[in-house]
């Protein structure tokens, strides 16, 4: 059993703020990520989506391609229109050997609102919950048959984004929907990641490595503050940067046997955390974590 690192362009790029790092190449995002250690990237609004184009970028870097996040919006369409919408980002990571999808539900999220506060995030009906996890169970099937699994994403500002949210979706949905773990998000969201890993180990099948700065945190809360401008004071950072307790979670996942990716996905302004630096950190940090935890890293 073993893991594989990787990282998600954030670190110098941001997709929800593309003035943060909107001069940054897509060719110093490679060249920084591989210096810094990783083995993969997930997709960024930079990257091409054409595997023909980007399955060379990423080899002329050795690079793998991990996943990339999928905005659903199965609140508002039919299952069959979910699944036309999906081929091509589908396609991709077929094409370039990825097996998970970051999947998100974005109907009504606000975490891309930089004047909405994250009090104001959307919520489900239970006559919602239900067709929406219907829905998604369907979608998901189709994705696994495809060879692609989903790793559905509890991110701020969205539906599901608590854990009493990301409970309700593993009771009503099967196992073919995986479980993206985000340290980050459910810390910010008042959850306990050691916990919700104990609980669903056996459906994890991605993890983001987000850290977070408690001050800011707690700032964040106290001042009710929409998740861009929490991005921007700092909140977010990378693993071992933080207050998050990474030993526990990671003996966790050595113990649930887990060899998928961990993905550092820690967005901060490029112009105030050095991409390269933070990257490095980033690497550095969940090298000693693996091996503290008795996880061996593939390469």
């Amino acid at each position: 059993m073993s893991v594989r690192l990787g990282i998600n362009p954030l670190t110098w790029t941001n997709d929800d703020l593309p003035e943060l790092g909107a001069d940054t190449p897509l060719e110093t995002c490679l060249s920084e990520g591989k210096q810094a250690g990783f083995s993969g990237f997930e997709l960024g609004q930079k990257f091409p989506r054409s595997s023909e184009v980007l399955g060379p970028i990423l080899d002329s870097h050795n690079l793998s391609l991990v996943s990339g996040w999928y905005s659903s919006e199965l609140l508002t369409r039919s299952v069959e229109a979910e699944i036309e919408a999906i081929q091509g980002h589908l396609k991709l990571l077929k094409d370039l050997g990825a097996t998970t999808m970051v999947y998100c539900e974005v109907t009504h999220c606000i975490h891309g609102q930089r004047e909405t506060p994250l009090s104001h995030k959307p919520n489900m009906t239970d006559d919602q919950w239900k067709e929406f996890t219907s829905r998604l169970n369907q979608v998901a099937d189709y994705c696994q048959d495809q060879g692609i699994k989903i790793a559905y994403h509890h991110h701020m500002g969205t539906v599901v984004q608590t854990e009493t949210e990301v409970d309700r979706l593993m009771d009503m949905t099967r196992d073919s929907v995986g479980l993206l773990l985000d340290t980050g998000h459910l810390t910010y969201a008042g959850g306990d990641p050691i916990a919700l890993q104990k609980r669903y180990a056996s459906r994890i099948n991605h993890v983001h490595c987000k850290d977070m700065r408690k001050a800011v945190l707690t700032d964040s809360l106290n001042r009710d503050r929409s998740f861009l401008d929490s991005v921007l004071d700092g909140v977010f950072t990378v693993p071992g940067d933080g207050f998050i307790d990474y030993p526990t979670l990671f003996k966790g996942l050595k113990e649930a046997n887990y060899e998928g990716w961990l993905v550092v996905e820690a967005e901060q302004d490029p112009a105030v955390a050095h991409p390269l630096t933070y990257a490095t950190m980033g690497h550095d940090n969940l090298v000693k974590l693996c091996a503290d935890a008795g996880l061996s890293i593939q390469k």
